[in-house]
């Protein structure tokens, strides 16, 4: 293969993987889905405790559970009558974690920056900048 393919070839590669972690992080981009995620690094949770936790209604935390579920972020196992929803990996939780660290520090850029306009922008006055 010659220098010029392979380096088309890792550039398809690159692409491909930036544009899977976008797909990724659109669905930590949604304020519902991250209201659910959130709540559910506390553990397992039927759809009535989130929307109770969360002040989602139950339609909309159902349509996002869907989403986070087919997207493998969110599993749901039977116990009894009653249907649980978690976290499919921890390492979502970390995320979170990390994401909340890191919003700790530059809250106050993220607030002002007027490329994210969004109506969820003013939910952003929950961290604090100090």
């Amino acid at each position: 293969m010659s220098w010029s393919k392979a380096r088309n070839k890792q550039m398809t590669t690159c692409t491909q993987t930036a544009d899977l972690k976008a797909k990724l992080f659109r669905g930590f981009s949604d304020s519902s889905r991250l209201s659910i995620l959130n709540t559910l690094r506390k553990g397992s949770l039927t759809v009535s405790e989130i929307v109770d936790q969360t002040g989602l209604s139950q339609s909309n935390v159902s349509n996002h559970l869907s989403c986070l579920r087919c997207c493998e972020l969110v599993v749901r196992k039977q116990q009894g009558r009653f249907m649980y929803y978690e976290l499919a990996d921890m390492r979502i939780a970390k995320l979170l974690d990390l994401a909340d660290e890191l919003l700790a520090d530059v809250a106050q850029g993220v607030r002002q920056c007027s490329h994210y306009e969004s109506s969820s922008v003013n939910k952003l006055s929950q961290y604090s900048s100090d």
